[in-house]
């Protein structure tokens, strides 16, 4: 998405400095304009991903060596996965690392998901605007 900057060139604080608006605050539009659905799709997926770390790391995965394979720099890792930590702890911080990930699989699926319903007559279309 891109906005036009407002006047004098100053971007607005939701608005990344080449004018795009920042995933967070597009993840609030979702939330806003989808509502329910938008948030415990995002809530879901949310869970799922920080059970499926937890999984893979009482299972005995090296989440450092993936996460380096997967292009994270070693100061994010480090930084993240402190040596001695518990096993949430750790699942907890690689589930934070991969928030991007999640907020896009939450923004481009809601959409998709709403349309479904609708389709289907489980939602009622929008209403139009006069």
């Amino acid at each position: 998405l891109r906005l036009s900057q407002p006047p004098g060139g100053v971007p607005s604080p939701e608005q990344s400095q080449d004018g795009r608006i920042s995933k967070t605050q597009q993840l609030r539009k979702v939330f806003k304009e989808y509502g329910a659905v938008g948030v415990t799709f995002h809530v879901g997926i949310s869970l799922v991903s920080l059970g499926m770390f937890y999984l893979a790391i009482s299972s005995g995965i090296d989440m450092a060596a993936v996460l380096f394979k997967l292009g994270f720099s070693e100061a994010v890792v480090q930084s993240k996965m402190a040596a001695g930590t518990s096993t949430f702890v750790l699942a907890y911080a690689v589930h934070k690392l991969f928030a991007p990930v999640r907020i896009s699989v939450t923004l481009v699926s809601v959409p998709f998901v709403v349309r479904y319903f609708r389709k289907t007559g489980l939602f009622k279309p929008p209403a139009s605007s006069p």
